[in-house]
């Protein structure tokens, strides 16, 4: 069949036994006209095909022709098995060529690489093909047969490569135990190289065009398994052995492809930090650009789609394609661009509307999550998709429940929605849920009527009662639907401020809480009578009247729905502990207690009544509790009671001004007594001590302009005292009464330390108050040993108490607010901005539960003051890098490999990232750090002539890591400013100098004269009056000595590695001497008066500074200026 090397008579008996290819077409197919070789049924069409498998193939792809010489003989190679036999210098070429065939007729072309395959298995018959129209199984596995023809002496092989059913006759006698890929001798070897190498280029040539046209990698794949099943020995080895190939090569493909991808996202975030000032880089823009063409692309498919889902006559056509990337577009409202997401949300809900079944209850399920996502247009989106699927049905309204009444279809969908709710499990977003269902659902959803009839309805009525969790999930939904209708916008998170309503939006709020007051106020004394003992119930509708139009209860005469409210209210405060109850109750009085309607003389006696029975209450209480020896009553109950009152005293309390009722005296005792004795219940401290505070605060906000010095005076005191109070309590043995001493101290400082006593100046300077150092000292120990626990601690405790995850999530919520409280005061100045430094130390150590407070603590204070800000990082670092040097052994020095040094500077890496992209408004910040490194890092290096290693030298590797938010022009300053340092040639032997050519490569990275930098003098030139400083200092004892130019180059020679510290001098002094002047001009910090650092005993408390030379340490201010040269 082949032609063995050099043999080429072989060749025109090669050609004879060729295969001949019978292309279908079709139309030809489906008409029926086609004779095809499974549809032989006499002798005489079966020895027609006997015959036609000794013709010369007819070459489909006739075009392409490749000439060898052999033997002197032009030979020509006219199908791909010819050109794979003659090698591979003609194989490049072929594969384009019929690449280019493929893509004008596929068909054609892919029949001649079916041959090819058939032929490479050492089969010498005729391959005929038919187009694959039936859809059934049955008839496809019918026709993948092997059989054998007695009468024709023939062999047939029918499979499936799709859209094809082929046929491959051959005769039986021909020996399938000599096929070319086993047969022996170099030829053969090569040929089998070469049958390799072809399917790789293949491979490689379609990569970025055909390979993903769905056709060509099916049908081989199709062609290969079909072979690959075949009882005959060179079918199964020829395609095992091609397939195998074939995925070697799509594996390669894949693999570039991810790697092109890898370096495209490292080019874009490579490409994201070059961005200098307000300038873009062009390779940016051009990665933004394909980035936002991608997203483009996908927009432009969904939007295609939803205009062909949206007509139900494509949609029959559309079985297929939905079949095969259904599971994508689910996928797709996780985009990351927004309006994709919200595209392919709406095309799941025309998809859903017409394609039956396409989607499964898990897919609904999922979509119907994002109902509760932040981006409102997503989760409208999916509001809708979850009304139209599940709660607005087809036939609600034709088909009216039982017993529903004129509520019936409505009813029907609040069950579904509140069993939706409920099955979610996520509670607490109701608001989203209710704003993601608003813009569908609005008028069901203000339905008011039927939700509270729905709650009102007797549990005898068979089949409308709701159980109890129903009955709390509807009255959170009533609470929402009755804010979203009242403010008229969505709920805080999902949106960046409040939208401006819009005239006739205004219009509808203003009728919508008409309807609210109107309804409600008949029907929430009802609400409240029914569920009166349950808290939670409660404290819900209690929130409800807050929403009200009050004047309506005076134009609409409703006066008696209002003594039933208040008549509740009380009865409820009577009834309930808990402080959500409590709380609410305390702010419906404050709502309804407004001077300036109509119902304030009302609502202010009924309020004054209930709380003179509670303080009356609480004066027979205390008669009792106060025993005459000195003690206190120890009765369990007596105590329980105790606190109940003085829970409810707190409540109403705090939004209501009892300083009348003399609380303040009451409460104190409490206090007073168990700083003296130490033995009150708990329950008993934290109400009493919240009633004391609020009772100052009260005193506070009455103190006005024309408050006496008589006055003020006895309120300073007690302001004081409270404050002497709540640090005493910091120590408490119980952790409740620690916590919350430390909350309400927190909160006093911060009133204190900005008290504005309507521009009483006098009242200020009494009143107003600022922690001492002891008080700050001990604020912070409270938050170290509270907030910032050691791991296995807090394991320990949590293992003896044996808390649940309920509990530790609970104890984080309270670790979280005593850190906020506390980074309250340092944002506002209450307690020194120094003591940041020690916060930001648990910066990533903490970053998954405080990282959030942490970061905007240290935003706000850059926000304040930039440069006090700067000081406070680096000192964060100077402190970390002292205690990790002091843990080191002196005689070996730092450790890179360290882990604590590995986090000191992965925590620089954070800092460095939270300046952002924008270097200009972060410019003046870096340059402090970069000053404050500096000079630490060279603390102690005035030895011997100066050449001793600096301590803290190895500091120059951690602000390093700040060195690429530096503007060119800064790095060029901050280099000279590094310089001045080394004011002698150093030693530079071994290793121990490498952190600061690290520091100093840092500075000269992407330097436009770094070539010039590096070719210069080996040595740095010293600062002082030469030609080439720019720059001078300001001391407060003198100037330090200078170093001439002319002694520096006369030590220049005796520099043993001044290779590794190259100059920074540039080919032309002029022009780096105006740069610097004209720079300087943009730069403040180095202009005079912006160098400034106060070094104190609270700065860096390990700071040692050598006797000799100058003495760092004395320095108040230091100025850097730009100095003319005399030429």
């Amino acid at each position: 069949m082949i032609a063995e090397p050099n043999t080429a008579s072989n060749l025109p008996s090669q050609k004879e036994n060729a295969v001949h290819d019978e292309t279908v077409p079709e139309s030809a197919a489906q008409n029926g006209t086609c004779v095809r070789n499974g549809n032989l049924k006499t002798p005489r069409e079966k020895r027609k095909v006997r015959e036609q498998c000794e013709n010369i193939r007819t070459n489909s792809t006739g075009s392409r022709r490749v000439r060898q010489l052999q033997n002197g003989e032009v030979v020509e190679a006219v199908t791909l098995f010819e050109v794979v036999c003659m090698g591979k210098q003609a194989m490049q070429s072929v594969v384009v060529d019929w690449v280019e065939a493929y893509k004008q007729d596929r068909n054609v072309a892919l029949l001649d690489l079916i041959n090819f395959f058939i032929q490479c298995s050492g089969c010498q018959g005729m391959v005929t093909a038919e187009m694959f129209q039936s859809l059934y199984k049955k008839d496809v596995m019918r026709k993948m047969t092997e059989t054998f023809d007695k009468e024709t002496g023939l062999q047939y092989k029918k499979f499936m490569a799709y859209p094809w059913i082929l046929t491959v006759t051959w005769p039986v006698d021909m020996d399938y135990e000599d096929y070319p890929l086993i047969r022996t001798g170099p030829y053969w070897k090569k040929f089998k190289a070469n049958f390799c190498e072809f399917i790789a280029v293949l491979v490689q040539q379609c990569q970025c065009s055909i390979l993903y046209d769905n056709y060509l990698m099916d049908t081989i794949i199709s062609l290969l398994t079909g072979l690959a099943d075949s009882m005959v020995r060179a079918f199964r080895h020829t395609s095992t052995l091609a397939a195998m190939k074939l995925l070697t090569a799509v594996v390669s493909v894949h693999l570039n492809l991810d790697v092109n991808k890898h370096n495209a996202q490292r080019l874009y975030e490579v490409e994201k930090k070059r961005i200098s000032g307000k300038r873009t880089s062009y390779r940016l823009d051009q990665l933004d650009r394909k980035r936002k063409e991608q997203a483009e692309v996908r927009l432009k498919c969904l939007l295609g789609l939803q205009g062909i889902y949206s007509r139900k006559e494509l949609v029959s056509r559309m079985d297929l394609f939905t079949n095969k990337f259904k599971d994508r577009i689910v996928s797709m409202p996780l985009d990351k661009d927004h309006e994709v997401a919200v595209q392919a949300m709406k095309l799941l809900m025309l998809m859903s509307q017409n394609c039956e079944d396409v989607l499964s209850a898990e897919d609904c399920e999922m979509l119907y999550q994002f109902v509760y996502t932040t981006h409102r247009p997503l989760a409208v989106a999916a509001g809708e998709f979850l009304y139209k699927r599940l709660l607005s049905r087809e036939g609600d309204k034709e088909v009216q429940p039982k017993g529903g009444g004129k509520f019936g279809a409505s009813t029907d969908q609040l069950k579904r929605l509140i069993h939706f709710f409920l099955e979610s499990e996520l509670h607490k977003h109701v608001a989203y849920l209710v704003d993601s269902l608003w813009d569908w659902a609005g008028k069901f959803l203000k339905d008011w009527e039927c939700m509270t009839s729905l709650l009102l309805k007797n549990a005898e009525e068979a089949g409308e009662a709701l159980s109890d969790a129903q009955e709390s999930a509807l009255i959170e939904i009533i609470l929402a639907t009755v804010r979203e209708a009242a403010e008229g916008h969505p709920p805080v998170g999902r949106g960046a401020a409040k939208k401006i309503l819009s005239v006739k939006e205004k219009k509808i709020q203003l009728e919508d809480c008409t309807k609210i007051t109107e309804h409600f106020i008949m029907v929430l004394p009802q609400l409240l009578a029914k569920y009166s003992t349950d808290a939670q119930k409660v404290a819900n509708l209690l929130q409800i009247p807050q929403y009200y139009d009050l004047d309506v209860y005076s134009t609409g005469h409703l006066e008696k729905h209002l003594d039933a409210l208040l008549r509740e209210i009380k009865d409820i405060v009577a009834k309930h502990s808990d402080m959500s109850v409590l709380e609410a109750s305390s702010r419906t009085y404050y709502v309804l207690c407004r001077e300036e309607i109509a119902i304030y003389s009302k609502v202010d006696c009924a309020r004054t009544q209930m709380i003179d029975e509670l303080m009356k209450q609480l004066n027979q209480l205390l008669d009792c509790f106060w025993q005459k020896e000195g003690g206190f009553c120890t009765d369990t109950g007596e105590i329980s009671r105790m606190h109940s009152t003085l829970g409810r005293v707190a409540a109403f309390h705090n939004a209501h001004d009892l300083t009348k009722w003399n609380l303040y005296d009451k409460t104190l005792r409490f206090l007073v007594f168990e700083m003296e004795h130490g033995s009150l219940p708990v329950l008993i401290i934290l109400p009493a001590l919240q009633c004391t505070y609020f009772s100052l605060l009260w005193q506070l906000a009455a103190v006005s302009e024309n408050s006496p010095k008589e006055t003020l005076i006895p309120l300073r005191r007690e302001l004081r005292r409270f404050s002497q109070i709540c640090t005493y309590f910091l120590h408490h043995k119980e952790k409740d009464v620690r916590e919350k001493a430390f909350m309400i101290l927190c909160d006093w400082l911060l009133i204190l330390s900005h008290l504005d006593s309507n521009n009483n100046e006098e009242a200020v300077g009494l009143l107003g108050y600022l922690p001492n150092t002891p008080l700050q000292e001990k604020l912070f120990s409270f938050i170290q040993e509270h907030v910032f626990v050691d791991e296995e601690e807090e394991k320990k405790d949590l293992t003896e108490e044996g808390k649940d995850e309920t509990c530790k999530l609970d104890d984080l919520h309270k670790k979280r607010s005593l850190l906020a409280a506390y980074c309250k005061l340092i944002v506002y100045n209450v307690v020194e901005m120094t003591a940041a430094a020690e916060i930001y130390k648990y910066y990533v150590k903490t970053y998954s539960d405080f990282g959030d407070i942490i970061k905007e603590t240290l935003s706000k204070m850059r926000y304040n003051n930039k440069i006090q800000s700067a000081k406070t990082l680096i000192l964060c670092l100077q402190q970390l890098f002292q205690t990790h040097a002091e843990s080191q052994d002196s005689n070996s020095g730092v450790d890179f490999s360290s882990p604590s040094f590995a986090n000191i500077k992965e925590l620089a890496r954070r800092f460095s990232l939270t300046f952002g992209w924008d270097q200009v408004k972060s410019r003046e910040s870096i340059a402090m750090i970069h000053k404050e490194g500096i000079e630490f890092a060279f603390q102690g290096a005035t030895g011997v002539d100066g050449k001793c290693l600096p301590p803290n030298l190895s500091f120059l590797v951690i602000i390093s890591e700040f060195s690429n938010k530096l503007l060119k022009p800064d790095k060029r300053l901050v280099y000279s400013y590094l310089q001045r340092y080394i004011t002698e040639p150093l030693p530079c032997r071994g290793d121990e100098w490498q952190p600061l050519v690290w520091y100093r490569n840092s500075l000269l990275a992407n330097e436009d004269e770094e070539s010039s930098v590096l070719g210069s003098l080996g040595g740095w030139p010293p600062m002082g009056s030469s030609k080439t400083s720019s720059f001078k200092r300001k001391l407060s004892n003198g100037s330090l000595p200078e170093t001439s130019q002319t002694e520096a180059a006369s030590k220049a020679p005796e520099q043993q590695c001044a290779s590794q510290l190259p100059s920074a001098a540039g080919k032309s002094r002029k022009r780096l001497k105006s740069q610097e002047m004209r720079l300087q001009e943009h730069l403040p910090f180095l202009c005079p008066g912006g160098l400034r650092r106060r070094y104190c005993k609270d700065e860096i408390k390990t700071e040692n500074v050598s006797e000799e030379g100058p003495a760092e340490d004395t320095i108040e201010d230091l100025d850097v200026v730009g100095t003319d040269q005399d030429s």
